[in-house]
C-alpha cells in the first residue's frame, strides 16, 4: 500500500473505533435515563436489562479492541512504509504527522470499557435499591394522596 493510502485507512480505523464509543455512550446514557425514570421496584427487569448490558457490553469491548489492533497494525505499517522516489516530498508531512498519530494502548482501552461497564452497573442496581426503599412511601395504587 502506498503512504496515503495506510494514512487513510488508519483514520478510516480510527473513525470505526469513535463509531463504537459513540454508540457505547449513547446505550449506557439510554439505559440509565430508562432506569431512572422507572418508578416502581422490579428486580426481574433490572436484571434483565443488566444481563443484555452484559452482552452488548461484551461485543461492544470486542469490537473496540479489534478497531484498536487495526489502528495499532496500521500505523506499524505507516512507521515501516517505504517512501522511494517520493521520499523528499513527504519526508516533511511524515514528520508532523506520524508523531500525532498516538492510538490508546488495548490495556487502557479494555479497562476504560470494564470500569465503564461496572458503574453503569452499579448505576442500574443502585436506582433498582432506591426504587425499593422508596416503594414503602408510595401510596397504593389508584388511591391518591390527600
Amino acid at each position: 500500500m502506498k503512504y496515503d493510502e495506510l494514512i487513510q485507512l488508519y483514520f478510516e480505523r480510527s473513525n470505526a473505533l469513535q463509531a463504537y464509543w459513540t454508540l457505547y455512550v449513547v446505550i449506557v446514557g439510554g439505559l440509565l435515563a430508562f432506569s431512572s425514570l422507572r418508578k416502581l421496584p422490579a428486580a426481574v427487569t433490572t436484571l434483565i436489562v443488566t444481563l443484555l448490558f452484559c452482552l452488548f457490553a461484551y461485543e461492544n469491548l470486542d469490537a473496540i479492541l479489534t478497531a484498536t489492533k487495526q489502528r495499532h497494525a496500521t500505523l506499524a505499517a505507516i512507521k515501516q512504509s517505504d517512501l522511494g522516489s517520493t521520499a523528499a516530498e513527504i519526508k516533511p508531512v511524515r514528520d508532523l504527522l506520524e508523531p500525532t498519530l498516538t492510538p490508546a494502548a488495548e490495556s487502557s482501552v479494555q479497562r476504560t470499557h470494564l470500569v465503564s461497564d461496572l458503574l453503569t452497573i452499579l448505576g442500574l442496581w443502585a436506582m433498582e435499591l432506591r426504587r425499593r426503599k422508596n416503594a414503602g412511601s408510595l401510596p397504593p395504587y389508584g388511591i391518591s394522596p390527600a
